[in-house]
């Protein structure tokens, strides 16, 4: 009898949890992976091409807490600038949600970039780049990962460096920078 009690309440629980409404980055996402407007990428952390073995305790550390990188582009042109406006409101909007916090920001008006993270500052799980254009569009980058740190960002910085990036990787991003 306990038992059954103690399924249904976990089903419950589960469908309430599963049918969560809030708008979220990772839904945004998931909702324009399959539209025309947007390129999608999932860049996987071989897009860096180094050979581990030359690579010293920090910099493995660094690159095991890096699972993937999630990228949602929107290239703009003369016809669709008000989908453009008001598909980066959206995204605007959505990093506004109190689990972004905000590391910086540059550009001002109509073009810039931020940074945010989710997580606190020694166990980050997810970086997120917004960067936008008038004239291109927006791109998206989620850098997820487990336990990551500023170190451990830091430190991949310097592993980016000096790879071999496998470009054919980030081939439809080209058609975005394409005017």
């Amino acid at each position: 009898m306990k038992a059954s009690i103690f399924t249904s309440v976990l089903l419950i629980l589960l469908i309430f949890t599963s049918c969560n409404s809030e708008p979220s980055l990772q839904k945004y996402f998931v909702e324009n992976t399959e539209n025309k407007d947007f390129i999608a990428l999932d860049v996987s952390p071989s897009i860096l091409n180094v050979d581990k073995t030359k690579l010293s305790s920090e910099q493995t550390e660094a690159l095991n807490s890096f699972d993937k990188m999630n990228i949602l582009a929107f290239k703009a042109n003369d016809k669709n600038q008000t989908q453009f406006e008001q598909e980066r409101a959206k995204v605007k909007s959505l990093l506004k949600n109190p689990k972004y916090q905000e590391l910086m920001k540059v550009g001002s008006g109509k073009d810039g970039a931020s940074v945010s993270f989710v997580g606190t500052d020694e166990n980050i799980e997810e970086f997120v780049v917004f960067a936008n254009r008038k004239e291109n569009g927006f791109a998206i980058v989620r850098v997820l990962g487990k336990n990551m740190n500023p170190n451990n960002i830091m430190t991949l910085m310097s592993v980016l460096k000096e790879s071999k990036i496998d470009m054919e990787q980030l081939k439809p991003l080209q058609q975005l920078l394409k005017k």
